[in-house]
């Protein structure tokens, strides 16, 4: 077995990511250093001053300041008030029909959202196929923060028609579960089409979610139908990409 593998765990880059010339930035080995503390830290331990790192490992503070950026990044630590601490794991969500709600309670945290606004406009021509809609027809824009035991992970807007939730703006509860009140009107879930990219996030975003606009974000675009197969909803859902993995079951066709 070749040496560089002994210990390798299953998961993480291979060689530890350096290069078979094994010449490698000060700042990766500094990185690979504070990762091991991380783990002697566990989650919430705080970490040490910039300084301090400085000095431990011998480097300057901005090669110190290049591997924290980085694991901050990853999602490996978090910002606390003035300090930096250990992040617990990402929260990993299915790519199935289920909703956010149920795929955070799944994991044992406590999901919410946070309403941004509700409003009921005239549908463009370029939104009405993916929801079944004429253009001009009244159409619902939802757009609310998620919420992870209080922290804010992501950005969600939702269109659908009037037609299909004509009450939305009165009998909906705005931290509750979408899928869960349309389910209670009757409105089954059959299918979806679904995209999922990297991408920035707009000033804006980054604001609404509490993060710095250079943290990369998953993004995905939904179009659900339901089980007559005739359009439902369109949903685009950012999610920081620090605190989220998604996962997803493949099977032979």
């Amino acid at each position: 077995m070749d040496e560089n593998l002994q210990g390798h765990r299953a998961g993480s880059p291979v060689r530890s990511g350096i290069p078979e010339h094994g010449r490698i930035p000060k700042y990766y080995a500094v990185k690979a250093r504070i990762a091991e503390l991380l783990d002697e830290l566990g989650e919430g331990g705080t970490l040490p001053t910039e300084r301090d790192l400085a000095e431990r490992y011998e480097v300057s503070r901005e090669t110190v300041r290049q591997a924290l950026r980085e694991l901050l990044l990853e999602g490996r630590l978090r910002r606390s008030g003035r300090g930096t601490v250990v992040a617990g794991p990402k929260l990993e969500q299915p790519l199935s029909l289920a909703s956010y709600t149920e795929g955070v309670r799944r994991q044992g945290r406590r999901p919410g959202r946070q309403l941004i606004g509700l409003e009921r406009f005239p549908c463009p021509s370029d939104l009405a196929p993916g929801i079944g809609a004429e253009t001009g027809e009244p159409v619902w824009h939802l757009e609310r923060v998620l919420l992870a035991d209080d922290e804010r992970v992501g950005l969600e807007s939702t269109y659908l028609r009037v037609a299909r939730a004509p009450r939305l703006n009165v009998d909906f509860q705005p931290d509750s579960s979408f899928y869960g009140y349309l389910r209670d009107l009757g409105i089954s879930f059959g299918e979806a089409d679904e995209k999922l990219e990297t991408v920035l996030a707009t000033p804006r975003e980054a604001l609404l979610i509490g993060t710095p606009p250079a943290l990369p974000m998953l993004l995905i675009h939904r179009f659900s139908r339901d089980q007559g197969g005739r359009p439902l909803e369109r949903v685009r859902s950012l999610y920081r990409g620090d605190r989220f993995s998604f996962t997803t079951r493949l099977r032979a066709e």
